[in-house]
């Protein structure tokens, strides 16, 4: 049965501009200057100024900000309401807000005449790289190969990932050629080609795991070195016992005297385990930093400025301006002519908004740094890393007063620089840890005193998470084996056995 009812609702719904807002907090400044260019591409009514980027951005006190939880009722109406260039439509204009000159439009980047003008930084220095792939193609045609047999080669290399590593077994590969390239082909001749591609430089690429890595750097020493026939028997024979570190039953095994052993295991430690390594990430923005903010220690006062990368000058474009101007002086309105009107003030409102966006963004990432800056203040003046205090991301949203995912947008990959090193703001947060006296510490500074601990231990007795525990707690930390155990594994450090050195 079909009834009809009347209710009431009570709905949060997120403005466009706030949307817009939120996507602007999750980019680092490295990748913001593209995403302008996106922009001022799609809306011509938007375009860069004169000085096209802002000098480092010192921090005033920032306007009151906009949650992304609140709701903009007459926002929603522009957007929900498309233009359709009637009459009524037309009369709501005030033409005249649009004509005003809003060249001044991007005073919010906070100009400070204390602070000096810095050098033009919109460009960021890159460096010429070749990559992996590169590389490996560029030797393949020192190889006596046919076109053919130089497809499946070029195949195989585009096959081995980052580390230098071929992950794909040779009957797949030669599935591969046979579907995408109409090459027909076997295992055993992709055999017989990837054993060519292992002759390249760095040595040990194209292995298909870490023994075969090492043997065949072991291939390009001297094959008459005793110490390089022991590593290689040892690589082959005893390999299970070689990564679990049991060198006394390769001792044994093996007959050899102490510094026998210690001398071919370091032989083999020293071998690159991945030799792609050597090379930097395809993706260029993964090989360098650009930080967001820059924190300086002004004799004893810390100074909070923020990558002027972060403050674009933006403006209105004149020529749209000019055009709405044209249009209004033209005596005779028809539907065509307000069609435009009505399009040329969609442009300049999206531009403005953006406008709005990028500002809002400044303010909100300032405010966030600021809290996080005064919290840490401690550890800003000295750099040390002991000197962190637990923090979460409730802490900084109750400071700011701005929405924990806010606070989460602010700090996902954004980097301050500090004359201690640059850090990413997820450096800072950290989860708190009683103590005897009933103080609560930063996990990090357990962390600190626990890396401290396995550093300085005796490589030949290294200590167990038991004992670790135990010198932990003789410091006053009220922690647990396990504990220690989950922090040791994040620190990626492995088990006492795996730790022994001869």
């Amino acid at each position: 049965m079909l009834r009809q009812t009347q209710q009431q609702k009570l709905l949060q719904k997120l403005s466009p501009q706030q949307i817009q807002l939120m996507k602007l907090l999750q980019i680092p400044t490295a990748n913001l200057e593209e995403r302008i260019k996106q922009e001022i591409e799609e809306n011509p009514a938007l375009e860069f100024g004169d000085d096209g980027y802002a000098e480092d951005t010192p921090l005033d006190e920032p306007e009151p900000l906009t949650d992304e939880t609140e709701i903009h009722e007459e926002d929603q109406e522009l957007y929900e309401e498309e233009p359709d260039g009637s009459e009524d439509e037309y009369e709501n204009i005030d033409v005249s807000e649009y004509l005003m000159d809003d060249d001044d439009v991007a005073d919010y980047r906070l100009r400070d005449d204390h602070y000096p003008e810095m050098d033009e930084t919109r460009t960021i220095p890159i460096r010429v790289e070749t990559s992996f792939q590169d590389y490996l193609l560029d030797q393949l045609g020192m190889l006596p190969l046919d076109e053919r047999q130089q497809q499946i080669a070029r195949q195989i290399i585009g096959s081995i990932d980052d580390d230098g590593y071929l992950r794909r077994e040779a009957s797949a590969i030669a599935d591969d050629l046979s579907f995408s390239q109409n090459i027909i082909t076997n295992a055993q001749e992709v055999e017989q080609i990837i054993a060519m591609v292992q002759s390249f430089d760095p040595p040990g690429v194209c292995a298909r795991n870490l023994q075969e890595c090492l043997l065949l750097q072991l291939k390009r020493k001297p094959s008459d070195d005793p110490l390089v026939k022991h590593a290689q028997t040892i690589l082959t024979d005893y390999f299970d016992a070689f990564i679990k570190k049991h060198y006394e039953k390769i001792q044994r095994g093996m007959g050899l005297k102490d510094d026998e052993l210690k001398a071919v295991i370091q032989l083999i430690t020293h071998l690159n385990p991945k030799p792609g390594n050597n090379f930097a990430p395809d993706n260029k923005a993964e090989s360098y930093i650009v930080p967001d903010f820059f924190i300086l220690n002004n004799n004893g006062k810390l100074e909070l400025t923020l990558n002027a990368r972060n403050a674009p000058d933006l403006r209105i474009s004149s020529e749209y301006r000019d055009m709405l101007r044209d249009y209004e002086k033209g005596a005779k309105k028809d539907k065509r002519q307000r069609e435009a009107i009505l399009f040329i003030k969609q442009k300049i409102d999206a531009a403005k908004w953006f406008i709005d966006a990028i500002k809002q963004r400044q303010h909100t990432l300032l405010t966030v740094m600021q809290t996080i800056m005064d919290y840490q203040q401690d550890f800003f003046l000295t750099g040390d890393e002991t000197q962190l205090k637990p923090m979460i991301l409730k802490d900084i949203a109750e400071r700011t007063g701005l929405d924990i995912s806010t606070v989460s947008r602010v700090a996902n990959s954004k980097y301050v620089q500090t004359e201690y090193g640059t850090y990413p703001l997820k450096y800072f947060f950290s989860e708190s840890l009683p103590t005897d006296s009933g103080e609560e510490v930063s996990t990090r500074e357990v962390k600190k005193i626990l890396l401290d601990l396995i550093e300085n231990e005796n490589k030949r007795k290294p200590l167990s998470d038991e004992m670790l525990t135990r010198l932990l707690q003789e410091k006053g930390y009220n922690i647990a084996r396990r504990t220690v155990a989950k922090y040791r594994e994040q620190l990626n450090i492995p088990v006492a056995r795996l730790r022994k050195q001869l």
